[in-house]
């Protein structure tokens, strides 16, 4: 039997916000303990913040999920601006900015 999937599942920006969720975990896990709480969390909270706004608007009306889509690009650009502060603080090199 084939399993069922939600209709955002078939979103390639979902698929993709995913994708970036297990990119920020993989290059986080190494970072000082000192920022477990602090960029760490926030740059976790804000790609994972992409993927749930996506999914959350998807089944509104058009209105509704641009609004939604709107939100996760704040959250891109969150994730761009903590990606500026980790290359600066050498948490990360040019291979990640």
């Amino acid at each position: 039997m084939d399993e069922e999937k939600f209709d955002f599942e078939n979103l390639k920006v979902y698929r993709k916000s995913l994708e970036y969720v297990d990119f920020v975990y993989e290059i986080t896990k190494d970072f000082p303990k000192t920022e477990m709480f602090s960029l760490t969390d926030q740059f976790k909270r804000a790609s994972i913040s992409i993927c749930l706004n996506v999914a959350e608007g998807s089944r509104g009306s058009k209105t509704e999920f641009s609004r939604f889509l709107k939100i996760a690009r704040r959250s891109v650009r969150e994730c761009v601006s903590i990606t500026g502060i980790l290359y600066r603080l050498k948490f990360i090199d040019d291979k990640f900015k």
